[in-house]
Parts: C-alpha cells; structure tokens; sequence
C-alpha cells in the first residue's frame, strides 16, 4: 500500500474510528472548522487564479477521427470490371478493393476559396452524388454541395476538372447521347428563410438543370470552371430521385408525392407530373425496357408505365394519373431499388433490414434476412463471374450477398455508427459505454444498435467482433411510434483484462415493464472472445446504476471485487464464488458480498484508489471513503464550494488526491494532510474529468456553446497539476464529448508517457483520439493513389488453372505487366478449391468432361504399377535388414573408447546399401519350413511384428528380441542380419530406430 494512503487511513481512522458515521462538520479537519479569514484569503487566491487561468494561451489540441461521419447517402459504384467500388465520405470518395474490402486510395479534392462557391463550412463540400462517365469508364463524376462538378481520373487519382454551378447539387446523372453534359437537381435560391444558408430543406425549391462540362472561354485555364451553357428544365420539391432511362429518350426525377417525366428532346416542354398517394423516397429504371419503379414511404413499390407519347398531351392545372404495377411487402420506408441486369427480378431494401427479391414476371419474392442494420443502398456486381449484390448499410458497413446462394459472403466494417433510425439518440447527458481492452489492444465502444457491443482494432483499423449484449428485435417500430430497446449504458474491465462487467436497462412503457441488468462477462484467452458468466437481475431494484468500478491489483480471485451505486440510495459490492462440479471441475460465478448506505443520501459515482486499499462514494454534497475490507467509513470530504458531487477520482499512481467534480466546479483533496489543495470554479458545464494513469495531473473540459448558428460547439481543455488551481496548459478542441478515457503509454498509439492521450465518443458519435501530440498510423489508401494493379488474389478460375495469369487480366497495366504474366505457371488445385468449385451455379459450371481429369486428381493419388510396388518392397526389405547394421557402424566407439568425430549421415547410408545391392552378390532367401497346421508359430504370432524379428524360441522371448544399438550382443557375439542371435537378449536394448518406415510381414 502505497505511504501517502497509508497515512492517510491512519489520521483519518483516529478521528472517525468511534463513530464511522460522523457527519463531516465534527471532523475536526473538514472545510467546515476552518478559519473563515483563512478562507476569504483562499477566495481571493482562487480569483487570482482564475485570472491567471483566463489569460493563459489557447492552442487548439491534436486530435484524429477513427470512424466517418456518417454513412453516405450517395449509392456505391463499382468499376467496369468490377474490381473496385466507390464509397463516398464526406468530401471525399474512397476507393475499395472488391476482392479484400481495403480502401486503396482516396479522392480529396482540395480547398477550394472560389467566391462562387456555395457556403464555407465543414459541411458544404460533401459529396451527394457520383456516376461513371458514359464515354470513358475510367472517369468519375461527383457533385457535391458547395455546387461544383469534378471529373476525376481514379485510375492516376488525379482531378481532371471542376466545373461550378454556384448552387448545392444533391443528384447528378448523365447518358452517352449527351456528350460532355449531366443532369443535376441543384437547390434553386428561395425567399424562405432557413437556419443555414443555401441548404435545401423538404419546403425548398429544386431546379433540374442540364450543364454543359465546356468551360467559357475566360474560365478555361482556371482551377475551377464555369460552365459555358446551363439549361433549366423545371421546378420540382426536394428530389429523392434523378435518372434517364437507358435508351436516353427520357429524364426522371422525383420529389415529394410526384414523379416528374421529360423528354430530352424536347427540354423546353418542361415536366409532367404524374401523382402517387404516398411520399416517394427511390427510383430505379429498368435495363432494357421503358418503365421505372420507385419505393414510397409506407413500403409500397409502384412500376410506372407512363413513358409514351401520351405524356406530350397536356391539361393545363390537371396532373396526369399513370398505369401502374403494385409490389407491397415492406412495412416501413423503403430507401433503394435495384433492378438485375436482365431485367428479370427487383432488388428493395429498407429499414427491415431485409433484402427482398421480387421475381418480376410472378410476382415470387425471396428474402436474405438481419443483413445487420437498415439498408440504404443497393448495387449490383456482374463482372463476367458470379452475380453478387452489394448492400450499404445505415451503420456506414458494406455487405455482399451472393446471388446464387442469397447468403451473406462477407462483410465490410470499420466501425458501426448510430444509425438513429429505428430508435431515438440518447441525450447528450446519457452514459455511454467506452473501455480499452489491454489484453487484446482493442476499443470496446457502443454498436450501431444500442443494445451491442463493438470490438475495434486501432492498429489494425478493423472491426473484431460485435457482442449482442441484450438480444432485441432490430426493427423496433409499430406503425408510426418507435419502440425504446435495450441500452447498454456502462462498460468497465478489470485491470487485468479478464472480466467485464455491462449495465444495460429499458425504461418502462404502457407494454414493458423497466428491466435493468449487470452483466458479468468472463474473456476466453483461447478463443479471443467474452463469454457471460454472471447475469444480476435489478441490482439496484428498478433504479438506475450510477457508478460500476471493478477493484484494481487483485492479486487472487478471492481479492477482486465489483462496487456498484444506484439510484436506491444502495452502496453494493459483488464477489466472486466458486463451486466445484463434476462436469466442469471448479465454476466461478458472482454473487452479492455487501450492502451499505450513507445516510439518505443518493451516491452519484464510485472510484477506487489505485492499490484497491480505498473505496470513494460521491454521495449528494459529501464523497465517503470507505475500508472495503470491513466497510467500514474512514473519512468524509466536504466543501460548502461544492453543492452537489457528481465524482470523484483518485490522482495519480500513489492515490494521495482525490479530484471532486460538481456541475461547474472542481475541487482537489489531500488526503496526507487532510486539506483542500485547491478549487477552480468554471464558467461553463464542465465533463468528468480525466486523471493521468501515472501522474499527479488532471483534465477539465468545458462545453462552451456556439455563439451563432453558423459556428459550432467547442471544448475547452484545462490541464491541472496538484499544487495550483492555475492550469499548466489550456487546449481547444471543435466539438464536444460524451464520454472520453485515457489510454495506457503501453497501448496502441505512440504516446509521450508524461503527456495525456484519450480516446472518446463527440456528441455526433465520432470515435476520436486526442491529446498531446497524438499520431496516429495513417490508414493505407487514406490519400489519393494511381491504382496500377489489384494486388489481392481474385477468386481462382479453372482457365487460371490450366493456362496461368491471362496477359491481358490488367488493361491499365498491360505493358508492363504481361511478361510476368506470361512466365505464370499454373498451380495444382488443392482439396478446398477442388470442393468449392461446385458452389456456383449448375448452369455456369463448364462441361464435365474438362472438370473430370482435374478434379480427379485433386481428389485421388495416382496408383503405382505392379513392377514399382514390388521394386519399393524389396527396396523397404533390404532396407529394413540392414538399417540395424548401418546404426551400429555409426555409433561404434574407436579403440580408445570415445566416439568417432565423422557421423555417417542417412543419406550416406542409402547410397552404400544402394552399391551393395547392385554390385554385391546375394544370398538366395531362405525358404521357411512348412508347418503341420500352415501357421509359423504354435500360438499364431508371425515371425515379424511391426518389423521386428522374434526369436524362433518361446513366446516370452518375442517381446524381448531386439537389435543392440553397437551390434554386439550380450555373449559378445556380433549379431548377423540375417540369422537371429542364438542367446535371448536383456530388456534393457532398445528397439529399433523411431520413425523407420517397416513392412509388417504376413507370416
């Protein structure tokens, strides 16, 4: 135990001792007893200090996001080839490898001061819609909502073009019979007003125009361009949908409960509107034929068969009713339509989590469902092989589905994001569970569903695993009001690594009852995953738990400990229980070991000191310090500065602070000297701080509030020591946080060991580390790269097989890749790719008579013929008689008695038995003598067991007969291979050598 505590356990325990209970003011060192002019010099001291802290020069701290924004709302696109797909992420578009999900490059473009811009914040460059181009499939065209157009090169991750339009752009599409023109639905400016300037909202104005990529003439060598022809085709709400139909004949968009068809040759006449009972939310045109499909807002699909040359007759203030088709499965909103490239089935997909497949010309539907979160969009792959669907989902994770199967093949996650669709986002007060895992080196952070768990691997930058801590429906929506589930609220690890412990609770309603829950769960080191060893119903009755903290440096079992709070006024604390069973040997489980309470008061939060010796209880204006061993109440802390206690923390690696934290103000306790070290008292809403791991330093955040719309919230960082309340340092950070935590020097990062490195969940749920000088490993493809060649291995192919690497597999990089890829030699198949080859689909297998010969061969061995089986027994006879000779020539001793320096090796051996059956003459075998009965032995024990030679004596000697490992045997008679030794030979001989491949005789 560390000396400060020890001293402070000692002068603590001589005045509270008779009375654990004693309230704070007849503590004879409480605040309470102090000289008030004592005090009023203490006050002025910390306006000094406040002054000293107000001037203190602000820098803005380092810090990194480990996860997106948000997930994109603009549809993945995938290469001509199908080897790469694109994702959008803000202003950025990355690009992934279809084969391994690995981002490999990523398109930026860069800061644009344009005045004609639209907007200058974080948010007015994102991108809201991408397209291949139509004349060159290695061109990409985004639009975004600063209003520029950009061409970009993906193949040299160059920026090609950018043509603006001065207006937010919110879908884009094109067609080859319009050459170097898109169509885009841009925000048209408005006399409402809105909270942020050029964003569109629902009751904004949408105008779909035709620009033309040409620059002016007086543009043309500037970064950005204008664009030498606009051409306005009509008016229409906020659109959720802008396509051509793949003949080119036609321009669809729609907004609202309208959809809006135009001809393209005929842009003048405007559009024609034709109405659908329901807010439409996609579109999707069919491959081949003139009709499109769209999805509403109660699940409905309606195919419009609109697109003739009726639509040219128009009613003036009439809007036109089409003939429609009728799909309805979906319960609530559906956010994409996808047809098949033949045009034979639909794919829908929304908030069900549940892809649907719609047979077209039946009417049958097929199902692939828990995809693992809402799905926003669908995208199809068919490169040539087999046909797979790619499924975005609202937690910004990708999912791929084979077409064959309709079975989920594998997943891209880096880590999940609230989706805030099923379910409503907690405030900002709520707790959120974030912890590091030394054991692993992994985060365990909050799931895109709030009763999961989620795993994630900073150095790896990948998503390990999900734990469903409570399992709950995942569409959790009756009709139009959303159905609270469980929520995880807390997570905290043992020191060690091997327990956590969870709190999650559901509130009550008219249907449920409250339930709240710690979960205990146990980490298999083996297998790499937890697994629930305890479940604790209603610790704290039906109240919440307000603090969870599991005892540190527990040396057994039997020293470790769980201390809990609630809203029932109750201090418990659990440990661990061992039976011993028959079927599992010893079970350990958690039960109940105390229960206590401080006065009436409510605890807010609870902590231990870092040897585990002291127990700190936040109880309403007081912080309780107890003896967990006896319970027993060593001190209490209390300052009239500090109305209401919200924490309170042990300081440092010695345990001799005590950080108190209220609403605004903070307060640092010594427990050697029984004082109040120093108080600062803030002029904002301050978090929970954070204490360093090691030192005796402390970290305030302070939410300061944005002044006007158009900025937003910041954090102010305040580091402390433990000898002022003036801050050694002062930090700004642009957001706020939830929850922040610090990370071991020895973690994933690398960190200053003096310095503060933390990871925490801002109030947009962005997962971020922060702190002094933090660098953090820069993701491979974070910045833009030339993609000269997918560097993992595609799914295998019989041609690969027979003929190797095709010289033209790559076209970007032919030249210089088709040498080394002619010099490719085929590989045998193994026995897995052998078996996987019948996965695929009946129809897209090649014919069976080029399978069989190799498929055969991967299953079966050739045999030998009859000649080589025969050659190789005599070979393995000769061998096995005179491998006890070759030994024992070996490992002869010289004639004084120590061993010789040159060992005959085995491959030295062979070729001398390999001479002598050549060159030597051999002996004709002799033939054995016939029994009476045909058996070689009276009791039927042949003459070789398992390769070794019995003696033609009694039984007992078979069992004894060996080879002496020098070839003398015990009479001193040198033993001959080809006769046994006349004398039985000692126990103690050892057999023959280990491994030797032996022929069983047949007697």
């Amino acid at each position: 135990m560390p000396v400060a505590v020890d001293k402070a356990r000692a002068a603590a325990a001589s005045d509270v001792h008779s009375s654990p209970v004693k309230a704070s003011q007849d503590i004879p060192n409480s605040p309470a007893a102090v000289n008030p002019r004592k005090r009023r010099k203490q006050k002025g001291k910390e306006v000094e200090d406040a002054a000293a802290a107000a001037a203190a020069e602000e820098e803005a701290w380092s810090w990194k996001s480990l996860t997106d924004s948000s997930a994109s709302r603009v549809p993945p696109i995938f290469t001509k080839d199908g080897s790469y797909f694109f994702s959008a992420a803000g202003p950025s578009v990355k690009i992934h490898s279809v084969a391994t999900g690995e981002v490999v490059s990523t398109l930026t473009p860069p800061p644009s001061s344009e005045p004609g811009a639209a907007g200058s914040s974080s948010q007015a460059d994102v991108v809201t819609s991408a397209i291949l181009s139509p004349h060159n499939p290695f061109q990409l065209i985004t639009g975004s909502l600063d209003g520029c157009v950009r061409v970009w090169d993906f193949l040299d991750a160059s920026l090609l073009q950018t043509v603006c339009i001065a207006q937010p752009i919110f879908h884009l599409t094109a067609h080859e019979r319009f050459r170097d023109h898109v169509f885009v639905a841009a925000a048209r400016p408005t006399k409402k007003k809105t909270s942020k300037a050029n964003v569109a909202t629902s009751e904004d104005n949408v105008a779909v125009l035709r620009v033309s990529l040409k620059p002016t003439a007086a543009s043309a060598a500037s970064p950005v361009q204008t664009s030498s022809e606009i051409v306005g085709v009509g008016k229409t709400r906020l659109t959720t949908g802008l396509a051509i139909s793949p003949s080119g004949a036609w321009l669809v968009a729609t907004a609202g409960h309208k959809a809006y068809v135009c001809r393209t040759d005929d842009l003048k006449a405007g559009f024609t509107k034709f109405v659908s009972p329901e807010r439409l939310t996609c579109l999707a045109f069919h491959p081949s034929e003139e009709y499109f499909a769209t999805g509403d807002a109660t699940g409905c699909i309606r195919l419009w068969y609109c697109l003739n040359e009726s639509i040219a007759i128009k009613t003036p203030g009439v809007e036109k009713t089409a003939q429609t088709t009728t799909l309805h499965w979906h319960a609530h909103a559906i956010s994409s339509l996808a047809f098949t490239p033949n045009g034979a089935y639909l794919l829908s997909g929304g908030e069900e989590a549940v892809l649907v497949i719609w047979q077209l010309h039946t009417g049958k539907k097929e199902y692939v469902p828990r995809v693992g979160s809402p799905i926003v969009h669908i995208a199809l792959l068919n490169s040539g092989g087999e046909e797979e669907y790619l499924l975005a989902l609202a937690d910004a994770s990708f999912v791929f589905v084979r077409a064959s199967t309709l079975k989920i093949s594998r997943s891209i996650a880096r880590i999940k994001l609230d989706p805030a669709i099923s379910h409503d986002r907690p405030s900002s007060s709520t707790a959120v569970p974030l912890a590091v895992h030394s054991l692993s080196s992994t985060l365990i952070l909050p799931s895109s569903h709030p009763s999961s768990l989620q795993t994630f691997s900073p150095s790896t930058s990948k998503l390990i695993s999900e734990l469903e801590v409570s399992p709950s429906n995942r569409v959790s929506r009756r009709d139009d009001k959303p159905l609270q589930p469980s929520r995880v609220e807390r997570a905290v690890l043992s020191d060690s690594g091997d327990w956590m412990a969870t709190v999650d609770c559901r509130e009550a309603d008219e249907s449920f009852r409250a339930e709240v829950y710690i979960k205990i769960w146990q980490w298999d080191r083996k297998g790499g995953f937890w697994v629930l060893n305890t479940r604790i119903d209603r610790p704290h009755e039906l109240k919440n738990v307000t603090g969870v903290a599991f005892r540190p440096c527990a040396r057994t079992p039997d020293d470790l400990l769980l201390a809990t709070t609630g809203e029932d006024g109750q201090i418990r604390s659990w440990r661990i229980r061992s039976v011993k069973t028959k079927s599992e040997g010893v079970e350990e489980f958690w039960v109940a070991r105390s229960s206590l309470r401080f006065r009436e008061e409510i605890p807010s939060d609870v902590s231990w000191s870092p040897d585990g010796s002291l127990l700190a209880v936040s109880v309403g204006s007081h912080v309780a310090i107890y003896d967990p061993e006896t319970n027993a109440l060593m001190q209490v802390l209390t300052a009239p500065e500090c109305a209401t206690v919200a924490s309170a923390q042990f300081v440092g690696s010695t345990g001799r602070y005590v950080v108190v934290s209220g609403p605004r103000d903070v307060l640092l306790w010594d427990l050697v000297s029984q004082c109040l070290r120093w108080h600062y008292r803030s002029q904002a809403a301050i978090d929970r701080p954070v204490v360093h791991p090691e030192e005796d330093r402390v970290v305030v955040m302070e939410r300061i509030a944005a002044s006007t719309t158009a900025e937003s919230p910041s954090t102010k960082v305040l580091v402390f020591g433990a000898l002022s309340s003036v801050p050694v340092a002062v930090r700004t950070l642009p957001f706020h946080t939830r929850t922040v935590v610090p990370v071991p020097s020895s973690g994933f990062f690398p960190t200053d060991p003096s310095g503060f490195t933390l990871v925490g969940i801002t109030d947009s749920w962005s997962v971020v580390v922060l702190g002094d000088d933090v660098q953090v490993p820069e993701d491979e493809g974070s910045s833009a790269q030339g993609i000269t060649r997918d560097t993992a291995t595609g799914k295998r192919t019989l041609f690969h097989d027979i003929f190797g690497a095709s010289a033209f597999a790559d076209f970007a990089t032919a030249a210089s890749t088709s040498t080394a890829a002619l010099g490719t030699t085929a590989q045998p198949w193994k026995g897995k790719e052998v078996a996987q080859i019948f996965d695929a689909p009946a129809h897209l297998l090649p014919p069976l008579e080029s399978l069989f010969d190799a498929i055969m061969d991967g299953f079966l061995a050739t045999r030998p013929s009859e000649a080589e089986e025969q050659e190789e027994q005599d070979k393995e006879h000769e061998e096995e008689m005179d491998v006890d000779d070759s030994a024992d020539v070996a490992n002869r001793p010289s004639k004084g008695g120590a061993p010789l320096d040159r060992v005959v090796d085995r491959q030295e051996m062979h070729a001398f038995v390999d001479l002598f059956m050549h060159v030597a003459i051999k002996a004709p075998p002799s033939k054995p003598q016939p029994q009476p009965n045909g058996i070689a032995k009276p009791n039927g024990i042949p003459p070789h067991i398992n390769g070794i030679r019995t003696a033609p004596s009694t039984p007992a000697n078979a069992s004894k007969q060996a080879s002496r490992p020098n070839g003398v045997t015990p009479n001193g008679q040198t033993h001959t291979p080809s006769r046994p030794p006349a004398t039985p030979q000692s126990d103690s001989s050892p057999a023959v050598k280990a491994g030797k491949k032996r022929k069983k005789s047949i007697g």
